[in-house]
């Protein structure tokens, strides 16, 4: 099995390659992130974030052990080996805990890293970016790096504890998007300086050493920095591979590492490519696939409406915006915008703050009577060519069956198709 460090030898190493991190927890994402996987016959790396699992449970509910046995069971259905999936973890660090004094926050992302890997993730995102309540608004790096090492040693001690050995591969950086893209409008990004990415490193090295972690400093993989690409609610920063010539360069030079980019979502296709063949070898995913499966459910939503009794539809839309409205926590303070523009940002925003709404009781369930009444009734082709033209033109070259759970991971595999070509790029 080619693993993610062979992977970035092979990208350090001229070829176009790389890898996609698929960073979500919702089974229809995961099911289609692992039929990509299985088109392909490759590999596939499947990470959840701190906000998502966490020894808490997280915005999912799940712990890290839980997130994996959900893996397996869309694995176990695809029958597709656990061995050929990669399990991360992204943002692990205090992120969850910022307004907690810095001490009491790095105990808990102690051990929430001793969860993760406990759990068996083996590529662990090191996070402490982030001041707590009692930190200074910027951070230094200094710091940022002393607590990197310290979770670290965490993750070392207990993978040799609890398997002999510690084979996990590490993503370093201070200079760490927020989860799901950017909170406010942007205009343009300044593409992280190498003297900056030099710092970043010599820091780590530096702590990592002072804690006797020699042997993980060769297995730090990635870092994080900026090459220029974000999105907001409504637009989208595009790659300018000319702006990030210095960086592409420069990281040929630094043993064993490639960079890691987040927030890649919505980028045109050629991004990605001239991304990886800038060396930004892991490019991470999370809202663009769920706002794919989004418009799909609501694609089929319209086709409901149009075809089945008033008095039996999901009426899916609706409920999730009655549950939006009445558990506003997670979008409420991210669109500051008029009344008038709150419904478009609630559904439609590029940052996806429905996401965090598909797990809600009423919403799975109003999911589950959609697929359902669509099922039942074999959707019109005249509505699938109307609200989902793509999948129809499938349906009619006979290369996808008309269902709506299979319309749905067509729709995703739309997004996964387009990294994985990037990722495995004809020499």
């Amino acid at each position: 099995m080619t693993n993610i460090a062979d992977i970035i030898n092979d990208n350090r190493n001229g070829l176009k390659k790389g890898v996609y991190s698929v960073c979500c927890a919702q089974p229809l994402i995961i099911e289609a992130a692992i039929s990509q996987a299985i088109k392909d016959n490759s590999t596939v790396l499947i990470e959840a974030t701190a906000n998502q699992v966490n020894q808490f449970g997280g915005y999912t509910s799940m712990k890290p052990l839980d997130f994996v046995h959900f893996i397996e069971r869309i694995a176990n259905k695809l029958d597709f080996p656990m061995d050929k999936i990669t399990l991360g973890g992204d943002h692990l660090g205090p992120v969850c805990w910022v307004n907690e004094p810095a001490e009491q926050a790095m105990d808990k992302a102690k051990a929430l890293i001793k969860a993760y890997v406990e759990a068996g993730f083996k590529k662990i995102h090191l996070d402490t970016s982030m001041p707590c309540s009692d930190d200074e608004s910027d951070l230094a790096d200094e710091i940022i790096a002393q607590r990197a090492a310290q979770l670290c040693e965490v993750a070392e001690h207990t993978a040799i504890a609890c398997f002999g050995s510690s084979d996990i591969v590490y993503i370093i950086g201070t200079e760490v998007p927020p989860p799901g893209g950017a909170t406010e409008e942007i205009t343009e990004l300044e593409v992280t300086p190498t003297s900056r990415v030099e710092n970043t490193l010599n820091l780590h090295l530096t702590a990592f050493n002072a804690k006797g972690l020699e042997s993980a400093w060769q297995r730090v993989i990635g870092i994080v920095v900026q090459p220029g690409v974000e999105f907001d609610h409504t637009s989208i920063i595009d790659y300018d591979s000319a702006k990030a010539q210095q960086l592409s360069q420069y990281i040929t030079s630094v043993p064993n590492i490639a960079y890691e980019a987040h927030s890649t979502d919505y980028q045109l296709p050629s991004a990605y490519q001239r991304l990886v063949a800038d060396h930004f070898a892991i490019l991470k995913v999370g809202p663009q696939l769920t706002y794919a499966m989004r418009e799909a459910l609501f694609a089929l939503s319209h086709i409901e409406q149009a075809c089945i009794n008033e008095d039996e539809r999901a009426n899916l839309p609706e409920v999730l915006e009655i549950e939006m409205k009445e558990n506003p926590s997670y979008w409420q303070k991210f669109y500051q915008v008029s009344p008038n523009d709150a419904l478009f940002y609630r559904r439609y925003s590029y940052s996806d703050r429905i996401r965090y709404y598909w797990n809600c009781e009423k919403v799975e369930q109003a999911v589950v009577t959609l697929l359902n009444n669509l099922s039942d009734n074999k959707m019109p082709l005249p509505l699938i060519s109307q609200y989902l033209p793509e999948q129809y033109r499938a349906i009619r070259a006979g290369t996808l069956v008309n269902c709506p759970r299979a319309l749905i991971i067509d729709k995703i595999m739309q997004v996964t198709e387009v990294y994985a070509a990037a990722c495995n790029q004809q020499q």
